[in-house]
């Protein structure tokens, strides 16, 4: 289309055909080229109030961040606070709020405390993403352990974690307690390859009052594959209201004990297994100092 020198005299003219294009659903770079428009403030105001085809609508993965961007900003937060709390970055965010008014220039100390902030999260995600690599890295070092590997692993597992008898109070069973789920899976395996029946073992969850008991029990039952007629009854831990917990929310499941019934025989093979270790470490340590 042809335009005089000045191609934008005749505006409403111009406006008209631009709001049948629009209309007829082209988009903004084809009315722009159709029209030889190529001004954007002109486009804008030759296309105002008509909304876009809804073909050039595409689904937009910031669009909650964006909202969320301009609710901050209405409040008064600054670029740096928006990114502090959103996790985006100051371009992104400048081209969701740049129509809306400015906050208040805050004070010097909260901006030195707001960039520290900002350093320390920094900080915090390399050391993350470091401490994930590391252990992905040693995970994987491990592969598949062999009988013996698990059998020295367990006998090991059980003299630190398990009960063990004292010299003036012989007992000889086995009891092992613990709340880590993957501690529980392998004295489990552990007790599989000594062929132990899951007949034998006899289990209880300890936990204390305030937490969910009934999703704990739950959830050990699941983790050892056990039927609850081999529960005992939950020992629930009576709540001290002066004592400062850390081990609530909904990771929290207490401790889970094991028994094994009829144990006397394993528990001697455990600790003449341990000291086993103990002496051969021991000959290995002289004969490197000889």
């Amino acid at each position: 289309m042809a335009h005089s020198k000045d191609k934008y005299a005749d505006f409403e003219g111009l406006r008209e055909q631009a709001v049948v294009l629009r209309r007829a659903g082209l988009s903004r770079r084809q009315i722009r080229d159709r029209l030889h428009v190529d001004n954007n403030d002109i486009l804008n105001r030759l296309l105002e109030g008509e909304p876009p085809p809804e073909w050039t609508k595409r689904p937009n993965a910031k669009d909650d961040l964006r909202d969320r961007a301009r609710e901050l900003r209405l409040q008064g937060c600054t670029y740096d606070q928006i990114q502090v709390e959103l996790g985006c970055s100051r371009s992104s965010i400048s081209l969701w709020v740049r129509d809306l008014p400015k906050p208040e220039r805050r004070d010097p100390a909260e901006q030195a405390r707001l960039a520290c902030r900002k350093r320390w999260e920094h900080e915090l995600a390399v050391r993350d993403k470091e401490r994930k690599r590391t252990k992905a890295a040693a995970a994987e070092a491990i592969g598949k352990l062999s009988d013996r590997e698990l059998f020295l692993l367990g006998v090991g597992l059980y003299w630190a974690e398990g009960g063990k008898d004292k010299p003036y109070d012989r007992r000889e069973n086995v009891a092992f307690v613990n709340s880590d789920p993957g501690m529980i899976e392998v004295f489990l395996a552990w007790l599989d390859l000594l062929q132990v029946e899951r007949e034998r073992l006899r289990f209880t969850v300890m936990i204390h009052e305030t937490a969910d008991i009934t999703g704990a029990e739950q959830y050990w039952a699941r983790l050892a594959g056990a039927d609850p007629s081999a529960f005992n009854k939950t020992t629930i831990k009576k709540h001290n209201p002066k004592t400062v917990r850390k081990n609530i929310g909904d990771s929290y499941r207490g401790c889970l004990v094991i028994k094994v019934l009829r144990g006397t025989d394993l528990y001697r093979r455990i600790e003449g297994s341990w000291y086993g270790i103990v002496v051969s470490v021991r000959e290995a340590d002289q004969r490197n100092r000889t």
